[in-house]
């Protein structure tokens, strides 16, 4: 029977398409799809060319294992093969695989279950116990040397425990908080973040400069062998002895029956999250090492084992809109609200585009189809627009010059925006509870909840207002008694009077804290002085450069902060500078006592501590 004509139109289709994603995926490093959505697509092209064989051609996407090796690094041949493994996406394909096997095998076996790690295949060669040779899995035939980078990771020993001969393989990868904290290194410096720990190990794993290498906290986990110098019984056996040689390797499991692979599957991925690193699936290994040559091999998998994939944490869809979200800090970050998409069980219809810098750098515009990202609780992002697929109507994302929500000044701090207003209602909260610190004001009960709660009932509508509390107004709090309320109050009193450099940190200037704010109250000694001095003369302190200046000048020039600080100090806040000695005090200080355009010594009153 002839193939049909839509079929092999499909066939062709599918295979453009896959050749052109390998490209942009393997050697741009420039993603154009999901996981998902690939993996999809090269499944549809392998149930095809199954459906009718004679559609196979050599140079078909499903003859290939992997990537092609990069020219930058030397390319190595692998003794054996590094295949890639069958999927199965639900319980009913894990049955069929299962049931293959036992028919193949003609009696129940016992299978070796591990987790299946998302990073970067690497094999590693010893001779005599000592590393000589890592290499990448490459197209699964032919790898790319990355020696120097390997011999960086902490996790890869140079020298086994034992004088043994054997190429050792497992995966490169990045736990989930080290790569949190690399991906805030990277926002901090305005540099693009990565995708998730996969791209992040990958990449790592693949720097030209070893060095670079040898500062990402990369590990290796051992899930297999190629040639060996010892024989094994078992993949468990196989696991336990790598382990004594000094790798480090995922705990399996060994079942007997399909019933334990599901019910492994089903709490594996129910418990994904607690892992230390991100997994997408399980890998099904028949345990008798024996089988496996029986068993055999398809032309780009094993059929002795397969991958239970979990569900997918990278999806596509479009941009709706952008909102400019005002953090607790008053830093203004761009959110991303999309078309709905369910990714890994949750329906995702917003995901962060980090900062200013950053969203210039992914291109997006509204409108785009992307690439979002989610894994475990890491807030969902916007990895790139696929720029393939734009029609000419997307907009562009206008970046604020004002504060979102309240209009006030803003000022740049590294690759953030960030609300310079400290009475702005999103970061009010925030604001009080720096106020309260012990480094600060120094108030006592005034934490977290408490400062919410003062602004979500309207009784701090403006940052001076802590200090004009009543008793009367606190006991209406939830939480409050009347002993509670009145032990606030006199907490704020007491705290009334503050040194100028304390006075300076509590009020949450970008770029200053405790060292900066005594530099600036040594400089100017009076909060007068301080408020109306220029960039020049902040530039002129050693320590506070041309950013830190700029960002005091432009507080202090907001009339909303002038305000603010002229009602302090009418609810009775005094302002001091001066040193403090144990014992009998001495010395003069001055008080500011409210003129904001002053001269500093003609409108201050001279006072004795």
């Amino acid at each position: 029977m002839p193939v049909p004509k839509e079929v092999m139109e499909e066939v062709e289709k599918l295979r453009e398409l896959i050749r052109k994603y390998d490209y942009y995926y393997y050697v741009l490093n420039n993603p154009l799809v999901s996981d998902a959505e690939y993996d999809e697509l090269k499944r549809r092209l392998i149930e095809l060319e199954r459906k009718y064989p004679e559609l196979i051609t050599p140079d078909s996407p499903t003859q290939r294992v992997g990537a092609p090796p990069r020219k930058e690094f030397p390319n190595v041949q692998h003794s054996i093969p590094m295949l890639s493994l069958d999927d199965a996406r639900n319980e009913e394909e894990i049955r069929e695989i299962y049931e293959r096997i036992i028919k193949l095998v003609g009696r129940n076996v016992e299978f070796c279950i591990e987790p299946k790690f998302d990073g970067s295949s690497l094999e590693l060669i010893y001779e005599n116990g000592v590393l000589v040779r890592a290499v990448t899995r490459g197209d699964g035939y032919v790898g790319e040397d990355v020696t120097p980078n390997a011999r960086t990771i902490r996790t890869v020993p140079l020298r086994l425990f034992e004088d043994v001969s054997i190429e050792i393989r497992g995966e490169v990868v990045i736990s989930k908080e080290n790569f949190k904290k690399l991906n805030e290194e990277l926002i901090n410096k305005g540099e693009k973040p990565f995708a998730n720990p996969r791209n992040a190990a990958a990449g790592s794993l693949m720097q030209l400069d070893s060095r670079i290498t040898a500062q990402r906290p990369l590990d290796f986990i051992v899930w297999g062998f190629g040639k060996s110098g010892i024989k094994f019984a078992k993949q468990s056996e196989f696991l336990k002895k790598a382990e004594e040689l000094g790798f480090k390797v995922p705990k399996p499991k060994v079942v007997k029956t399909l019933e334990e692979i599901i019910e492994t599957y089903r709490e594996w991925e129910k418990e994904r999250d607690r892992y230390i690193y991100e997994l997408d699936g399980m890998v099904v290994k028949v345990n008798e090492i024996e089988l496996w040559e029986k068993l055999g091999y398809t032309a780009r998998a094993p059929r002795w084992a397969f991958a239970a994939k979990f569900k997918p944490r990278e999806k596509t869809t479009k941009i709706l809109g952008v909102v400019w979200q005002v953090g607790r800090t008053g830093i203004i970050t761009p959110v991303a609200e999309l078309q709905p998409v369910e990714i890994g069980g949750a329906t995702v219809s917003r995901a962060t585009l980090h900062n200013v810098e950053i969203l210039k750098k992914l291109g997006v515009r509204i409108g785009d189809t992307v690439v979002v990202s989610r894994a475990g609780d890491v807030i969902p992002q916007i990895i790139k627009p696929i720029e393939e697929l734009r029609t000419g109507q997307e907009r562009e994302i206008e970046i604020p010059n004002k504060c979102p929500v309240c209009g006030g000044e803003v000022a740049t701090e590294g690759p953030f925006l960030k609300c310079l207003n400290l009475s702005c209602p999103a970061k009010l909260s925030a604001s009080i509870k720096h106020l309260a610190r012990r480094e600060a004001f120094d108030i006592e009960g005034l934490g977290e909840k408490t400062s919410k709660l003062l602004v979500e009932r309207g009784l701090v509508k403006d940052i001076a207002d802590v200090f004009n509390l009543r008793k009367e107004d606190l006991k209406r709090l939830p939480g409050f008694s009347d002993v509670s309320a009145e032990q606030l109050v006199l907490a704020i009193e007491r705290a009334k009077k503050i040194r100028l450099d304390r006075f300076i940190h509590a009020l949450g200037i970008p770029g200053v804290g405790e060292a900066t704010a005594r530099l600036l109250a040594e400089k100017f000694k009076t909060l007068s002085a301080l408020m109306n001095a220029s960039k020049f003369e902040m530039m002129r302190i050693r320590g506070i450069g041309p950013e830190t200046a700029d960002a005091i000048v432009k507080f202090f020039s907001d009339e909303r902060n002038r305000n603010s600080i002229k009602k302090m100090l009418e609810y009775g806040v005094e302002v001091y500078w001066g040193e403090e000695k144990k014992g009998p005090l001495s010395g003069k200080v001055f008080v500011f006592t409210g003129e904001l355009d002053c001269c500093p010594r003609s409108k201050a009153k001279e006072g004795i501590l």
